[in-house]
């Protein structure tokens, strides 16, 4: 699908795909948290999405540094690499998409590094002038590439971080536009705590995990006054697994997220008449410094306790495992309705056999006007030399061991 914008309307765009500022004024019944590149906090792997976006504590994979570094440790095969895509927006477009690469390599028996590639298109603009004629054509993209290292700091405990450049280039270049590609580095920060226990005459592993991503500089498309913040984000959950037999396990799964940035000043009731002080109130909470807008973060919702519980998204799922071989997945993903109002049920399939596996997702949105509807999600996974034969003869751990043929 192509879209024909005149050039009065193309900086629209940018407003759209990745707000470049707080809103100027905000009504009592919506109060969205705007960022630039707001793809960054979504689920890129079917896994994840299959979950409710959940993922902070699951156990493990090529995707796992995406949701927390400090998990790198704990990986069980030496290397693992895996690509995932997920058509976008298709009930209103045909030619947007979100592609992820991502793989790790053990580093002896306590770390691991890992890298991604995150790639989000989307789709073609058509340009034309104010007197209707065509302008050139541009495909705006997102992309951040990201290189992350977890180490196990003991039996039960991992600590991993992680180091991201992005770039948003959402208008390209034409006659009279004065915007520019966003480039910005980021950071992540993640803690991992996993342990098997035995709890009556049940087998469990449980599992807690906590985050903050996307540390980073603003993000500039013009106006370096007007520059927009990344979506920083918090990410506590946890993950309870319950061994029932040899052959079957299920897994319970908790996230709580929220964005460590600036939320925008409303009036309750508004009145037009303060709709100055209002946009100076924005724009003042728009010019506030990194660390100062996390911190300030947990308390300048205008609605107090009550608006910052509103701005915690929760994401749930369980998780079933038949023989480690096949899994079935559930999850849902909530919004305050105040807070933008993103709800879906999510479902997913999953195999693994040998060292090739397969996951696919569905959403299913709280509303069939909602554009994440039929929204699917896939991801392979190539896991190679399993690390008790890929180690030494015992199984031991290290790198000097003979590698199987």
């Amino acid at each position: 699908m192509t879209f024909f914008r005149t050039l009065g309307l193309a900086p629209v765009l940018l407003a759209l795909a990745a707000p470049a500022a707080l809103a100027q004024v905000a009504t009592a019944d919506l109060h969205t948290i705007t960022t630039a590149v707001p793809i960054l906090t979504l689920s890129p792997d079917a896994r994840g999405a299959a979950l409710g976006d959940a993922g902070v504590a699951t156990s493990p994979d090529a995707n796992g540094a995406f949701y927390n570094p400090g998990k790198l440790g704990f990986v069980d095969y030496k290397y693992a690499i895996s690509p995932s895509y997920s058509p976008w927006l298709r009930q209103i477009t045909d030619d947007m998409s979100l592609s992820y690469l991502s793989g790790y390599s053990k580093l002896g028996d306590r770390g691991a590094i890992a890298a991604s590639l995150m790639y989000f298109s989307l789709g073609q603009i058509d340009y034309r002038d104010g007197s209707n004629l065509p302008n050139g054509s541009f495909n705006p993209k997102e992309y951040a590439f990201t290189v992350s290292y977890g180490q196990k700091l003991g039996e039960n405990f991992g600590l991993g971080i992680s180091a991201r450049y992005v770039r948003s280039n959402l208008v390209g270049n034409y006659t009279g536009n004065d915007a520019q590609a966003g480039n910005s580095f980021a950071a992540d920060l993640g803690l991992y705590y996993s342990k098997d226990a035995t709890i009556g005459t049940g087998v469990y592993n449980l599992a807690f995990g906590a985050a903050i991503t996307n540390i980073g500089n603003k993000m500039v498309y013009g106006d370096p006054n007007n520059a927009s913040f990344l979506p920083t984000q918090l990410r506590i959950g946890t993950a309870i697994t319950r061994e029932i037999d040899t052959y079957n396990k299920i897994t319970l799964v908790f996230d709580a997220t929220k964005l460590l940035v600036p939320s925008p000043y409303y009036e309750d009731p508004y009145n037009p008449a303060n709709a100055a002080s209002v946009k100076a109130t924005n724009d003042a909470r728009q010019q506030q410094g990194i660390v100062s807008g996390i911190f300030n973060s947990f308390s300048d919702a205008p609605g107090g306790f009550k608006g910052e519980l509103q701005e915690i998204n929760l994401h749930g799922g369980l998780e079933y495992w038949y023989n480690n071989t096949i899994a079935a997945r559930v999850g849902y993903f909530y919004e305050n309705p105040h807070t933008g109002d993103r709800q879906y049920l999510s479902f997913g399939l999953g195999a693994r056999l040998s060292v090739f596996g397969v996951d696919g997702t569905y959403l299913v949105p709280n509303s069939q006007a909602n554009p994440l509807a039929q929204t699917i999600r896939v991801s392979l996974h190539f896991n190679l030399n399993k690390l008790a034969d890929a180690f030494d003869e015992k199984g031991a751990g290290g790198t000097q061991g003979t590698l199987p043929n």
